[in-house]
């Protein structure tokens, strides 16, 4: 009965831990360990660049630049060919060599959404109210061994999020949830590491993500915070004018006085 009775006190006391962080008290904490929210707003342009590990044997080198307001450009060699996926605001597109196909394209409905979000330098818990988003308390679970506060984020366009940050040093370690790919939802999930400061900010170096039981991994080579990056790079290029084989020059009739063949 002892035991039973110190059982129910460490799960009363737990609950009431985490219900004693607010919210709105946690993401102060959280933007604070990042660098502060003047330092952390006042990033303006990114340009992160490293190597894509999609599987046994294939590394990929990767440039990602962003730049405020929502504007993403995503590029990534693969075997010779460069895959760019780009949102500008409201729209995006994508070259993808890889089905044969050269020319830019616009993205689907649900690889703009995913973009959007990734274009979102501050992170989707910085001014949550602003964006439209509703972030609430779930508790605290152990991620990995690490006391971890769970946020779920319930985003302006419907789509749910929880975002796990580590209850000593409040950065952000993992993130959960659903995305509709090709019509179907898949969950997804990432996790970060390896945090380093770059110009006063806190950037993590290292990241795995994707569909569960399906993992890419990324490793930064180099973060540039507030680089120029011209609006022109986020604009999706014009089609290439259809070239015409040149027309064969029309007989020319004999002059007078010519003698045929």
């Amino acid at each position: 009965m002892q035991r039973l009775i110190v059982a129910v006190m460490l799960v009363v006391a737990t609950g009431a831990s985490a219900r004693a962080e607010s919210v709105d008290g946690i993401i102060a904490k959280h933007l604070q360990a990042r660098g502060g929210a003047d330092k952390v707003q006042g990033v303006q342009t990114l340009r992160m660049t490293g190597k894509l590990v999609a599987g046994p044997g294939i590394e990929a080198p990767f440039t990602i630049e962003v730049k405020k307001p929502g504007r993403m450009r995503f590029e990534v060699v693969v075997q010779g060919m460069t895959l760019v996926q780009t949102v500008d605001g409201d729209s995006g597109w994508t070259i993808q060599p890889m089905t044969g196909k050269k020319a830019a394209e616009p993205m689907s409905a649900d690889d703009l959404k995913e973009a959007q979000d990734q274009a979102d330098i501050d992170g989707p818990l910085v001014d949550y109210k602003k964006k439209g988003h509703k972030v609430e308390l779930v508790g605290k679970e152990k991620i990995e061994g690490t006391d971890a506060y769970k946020l779920k984020v319930t985003k302006k366009n419907g789509d749910i999020e929880y975002i796990y940050l580590d209850a000593d040093v409040f950065l952000e370690i993992k993130s959960e949830g659903k995305r509709i790919v090709r019509g179907t939802p898949v969950d997804f999930e990432s996790t970060t590491g390896d945090y380093k400061e770059v110009s006063g900010v806190m950037f993590p170096f290292s990241a795995e993500f994707g569909n569960k039981g399906e993992k890419n991994q990324l490793s930064f080579t180099k973060i540039d915070v507030n680089p120029k990056i011209e609006d022109a790079r986020f604009k999706m290029p014009a089609a290439a004018p259809d070239k015409k084989p040149p027309a064969s020059p029309a007989p020319t009739a004999p002059s007078k006085g010519s003698k045929g063949p």
